[in-house]
């Protein structure tokens, strides 16, 4: 993606070319390991190597899509996951098992809904059918963030176990790289 505008947003290749984007965030070349890149992660830096069966984070949505483009696949949208993750148990590697860096996969049906790496989707923040802002600062705080915003979902390694559930949500501007953002595909 960081070299084929074809697969990426008109927005995202700009992102991409103007902030100088070459890897996911915290990813730098490294000639001592055999990928030639190294990640830091919160147990400092690591060969890339050793994090392979990991999934990839810290990913833009633009990078998200621009790699599902890629793999002739997309994003799925907010429902999708919803309906998903509503019939999956709420359980994976959140903060409570202290790990702190997303884990493998188990590569057993969908795996890894909940926690590891936030998912992005392709759905724009935005209230739910009959949503009303409340009156006052709760109002405000709700309604002023539905703006070019992009829903993720699930999650993370950081995230407290109390805090998911299927109809947890989350949101950033898409050029947002950070929070163990990753990439879950449909077809």
């Amino acid at each position: 993606m960081y070299t084929r505008p074809e697969f990426c947003l008109s927005e995202g290749w700009e992102t991409v070319s103007q902030a100088g984007w070459q890897a996911p965030l915290y990813w730098e070349r490294d000639g001592c390991d055999e990928t030639g890149w190294r990640a830091f992660t919160l147990g400092g830096w690591h060969g890339l190597a050793e994090l392979l069966d990991t999934p990839v984070c810290h990913v833009s949505f633009f990078e998200a899509d621009a790699f599902a483009r890629w793999k002739g696949c997309r994003l799925p949208t907010e429902a999708e996951w919803e309906s998903v993750a509503s019939q999956a148990l709420v359980c994976g590697n959140l903060l409570d098992t202290g790990r702190l860096h997303p884990a493998s996969a188990n590569r057993v049906g969908i795996d890894q809904l909940f926690g590891d790496c936030w998912e992005w989707t392709s759905s724009s923040y935005s209230g739910y059918p009959g949503y009303k802002p409340l009156p006052g600062p709760l109002g405000e705080y709700n309604g002023k963030f539905m703006s070019s915003q992009m829903i993720l979902r699930g999650g993370s390694c950081v995230t407290p176990a109390s805090h998911v559930r299927a109809t947890y949500r989350n949101f950033f501007q898409p050029a947002t790289r950070w929070q163990f953002s990753g990439i879950r595909l449909a077809t």
